[in-house]
């Protein structure tokens, strides 16, 4: 797609994104939070869950809603425009409501600060390239990129609410024993909630079809892939009974 602005910053940042997805697929080890906390950061300093998730995410909310407060108001603005709002929309929902329900162990600090930084950088990225760089035509809202685009996303949305509400369910407050997820798409895969924000941020790189928004596409399906290959490697281990037909992140497939 034709761009506004200067072309360089933005391919930077889409090939250091990119990058970033293929070293976890390269060092495939897990990520430090949750369940590998113990095994993989023992003894570092942590950070409550549900504080650090919030001021984590926040970023990724504060800064394209900054890039947004500066353009013209209207309920039905430019492409570019309504594609940030849904990426707002989704850390909306993990900033303001994710954090403050969530169950998990306390996080690592080192893992926060990292989150956090790629949280301001990703959220500039995508602000900045959709409103001042990407240059959609008048016809893009009927484009079947866009439509399509949009229904992943919203598809992809509601796997990811309703997988995480299933898992919340599964421990009562201040339990920390785990139990085989049921219901939903943990009938077929172990990483559901994976699945679902998978879902979404292809959908969001269709509709967008731009550098940067494939970019975050392909590095959230690298650690999210990833991630839930390690879950379903745990749950197997540690339950005797899980389900034999039960596959990692695509049904039936793996």
């Amino acid at each position: 797609m034709p761009l506004r602005c200067q072309q360089s910053p933005v391919v930077a940042g889409s090939v250091t994104l990119a990058a970033l997805g293929a070293l976890t697929l390269y060092l495939a080890k897990p990520s430090g939070y949750g369940k590998y906390t113990e095994s993989l950061v023992p003894g570092a300093a942590r950070l409550p869950a549900r504080a650090a998730w919030f001021l984590q995410e926040l970023p990724s909310f504060v800064v394209p809603v900054g890039i947004l407060a500066r353009q013209p108001r209207s309920l039905f603005g430019p492409p570019g425009t309504v594609l940030l709002g849904l990426f707002c929309t989704h850390y909306f929902h993990r900033t303001f409501i994710y954090s403050l329900l969530t169950r998990g162990r306390p996080f690592p600090a080192t893992l926060f600060f990292q989150g956090f930084i790629f949280c301001i950088g990703n959220g500039f990225l995508q602000g900045y390239s959709l409103i001042y760089c990407a240059d959609y035509p008048d016809s893009w809202y009927t484009d079947l990129r866009f439509s399509l685009g949009i229904c992943l996303f919203i598809l992809g949305m509601g796997i990811n609410i309703h997988s995480d509400y299933i898992l919340r369910k599964l421990r009562k407050p201040g339990e920390i024993t785990y139990r085989i997820p049921q219901g939903g798409l943990f009938t077929y895969v172990s990483g559901a909630n994976f699945l679902g924000e998978i879902i979404e941020w292809i959908g969001y790189a269709l509709a967008a079809w731009s550098l940067p928004a494939f970019a975050f596409a392909f590095f959230s399906l690298c650690f999210l892939g990833l991630r839930a290959f390690h879950h379903h490697r745990f749950y197997l281990k540690m339950f005797e009974d899980y389900p034999k037909s039960r596959r990692a992140l695509i049904p039936f497939i793996f």
